[in-house]
């Protein structure tokens, strides 16, 4: 069981605004500090010294040298290779330009393997937010940044707006204290609606766009909904209560299915990009991956399969963008690894030891690469490249666990908000133009409109 929330100290100030930009003082780190260093290897001093002392005596007291002595010097010289006329020479003369390939195979060889420049990291975050009365709990999903490049964020018993594109904070709803606080929220794939879980098993839907209220589905949980996620106009739900439920929220008898495997709180669930397969993590340290053709109205649904090598609650899930049944789970404090399963047949993958608690993860959408964010002790954000799992960038700046991260619409920005009560954003998967260059296709999968070959 890992820590969930860790409440605030009593003497922890409160003025700050919401969402409000810090100014940090920031360092260049792109300094250029080398400096030439010359080379004397091929520098003769003897001679030298020789030249610029002994030898002008000759030339400044010519009575002085008889035709003896000039002929002893010059015989000395030769004997001696004296003969040169500069004092410091370089070892070896630069090659002379010369086209050993022809230009018409030198254009076509580069053609054929680009170099690839490698893409900077910003080691620091771009910006910082204040966000007072962040509930620090890993069991709530308190982040999710929409399609209308709206970022939605819960402080407490409040839901605050961000638009990314000019900065303005706006305040959606504020809950009375017997439904508060707000313990998730997921924008619906429009951008313009969003779902909000609360501490009292509710949830309601609002509309953006208007600040209204359009309805409160109940019923479906006995305790606090802390995970969300949308598969079209159905919205899936987990509570504490281990029950997971599918919404259809366009009728009045919203719940359509359920899912029965957890037996402790539900604190991850995330649909697959094609709406086929669900993955559900739990406080119960299980993985389920359940199968929307298997889902059934009547009765509880069966998974399709139950995963139980996490050793610690489950809750960073992230689908791969460019493998449709590769999925990427994160295990809690006494678990620190990140799995990758097949979904399809259930297999681990591969397993990593992070050293530290898996609070969240997101796929570059245009890169092979995965993002975690962690708690104790480094507090960092990770970058690996996939497959080899090999750390690219290690990011750091916040001052407790990173509990939620979110993407922006055009997958090159990460938000991250963590226990420290600020919201950080960060440059990690590129900018927009390179990004757009460089996305992957999707590998689509053979009869995957198909839910079974008969």
């Amino acid at each position: 069981m890992d820590a969930g929330s860790v409440s605030s100290s009593a003497t922890k100030s409160h003025s700050r605004c919401p969402l409000k930009e810090q100014y940090l003082q920031r360092r260049n780190s792109r300094e250029n500090l080398d400096r030439f260093i010359p080379n004397r290897s091929a520098m003769d001093f003897d001679y030298a010294h020789y030249m610029l002392t002994e030898a002008k005596k000759g030339k400044e007291n010519p009575l002085a040298s008889s035709p003896s002595k000039e002929a002893y010097r010059k015989h000395l010289a030769e004997t001696f290779n004296m003969n040169r006329t500069r004092i410091l020479a370089f070892k070896n003369k630069p090659p002379t330009p010369t086209d050993a390939i022809p230009n018409n195979c030198s254009t076509s060889f580069q053609q054929s393997k680009p170099v690839k420049a490698r893409r900077y990291i910003p080691q620091t975050s771009e910006r910082t937010l204040d966000a007072p009365d962040l509930v620090d709990d890993y069991y709530l999903n308190l982040l999710d940044w929409g399609s209308s490049n709206v970022l939605a964020i819960a402080l407490g018993n409040t839901v605050y707006l961000w638009d990314a594109t000019d900065g303005n904070t706006s305040e959606l709803v504020t809950v009375d204290d017997e439904s508060g606080p707000v313990t998730s929220v997921k924008w619906a794939p429009d951008g313009q609606h969003i779902s909000i879980g609360l501490n009292n098993s509710d949830i309601q839907l609002w509309d953006s766009t208007s600040n209204r209220l359009l309805r409160t589905l109940k019923g479906g949980h006995q305790s606090r909904v802390g995970a969300l996620d949308w598969n079209n106009h159905v919205l899936t739900t987990g509570g504490m209560d281990g029950r997971i439920v599918n919404n259809d929220v366009r009728i009045r008898s919203h719940i359509v299915e359920t899912y029965s495997g957890h037996h402790q709180e539900v604190c991850g669930l995330k649909w697959s990009a094609s709406g086929q397969q669900l993955a559900s993590g739990g406080n119960d340290n299980l993985l389920h991956i359940w199968d929307r053709s298997m889902a059934s109205a009547n009765a509880p649904t069966q998974w399709l399969h139950r995963l139980e090598d996490h050793t610690a609650a489950v809750k960073a899930l992230a689908w791969c963008p460019f493998q449709a049944n590769l999925l990427a789970t994160g295990g809690g404090g006494g678990d620190k690894c990140i799995k990758f399963w097949n979904t399809h047949t259930g297999a681990c993958l591969n397993s990593v030891n992070t050293g530290s608690q898996v609070c969240a993860l997101l796929w570059n959408k245009n890169e092979r690469e995965l993002l975690s964010s962690h708690g104790f002790t480094e507090n960092q954000l990770t970058l690996w490249k996939y497959p080899s799992m090999v750390k690219m960038a290690e990011l750091t700046g916040h001052t407790s666990r990173v509990l939620f991260m979110a993407q922006s619409p055009d997958g090159c920005t990460v938000a991250s908000a963590a226990g420290d009560e600020t919201l950080r954003f960060w440059n990690v998967f590129g900018s927009p133009e390179v990004a757009a260059k460089a996305a992957p296709k999707a590998a689509t999968e053979p009869f995957a409109h198909l839910n079974r070959i008969r």
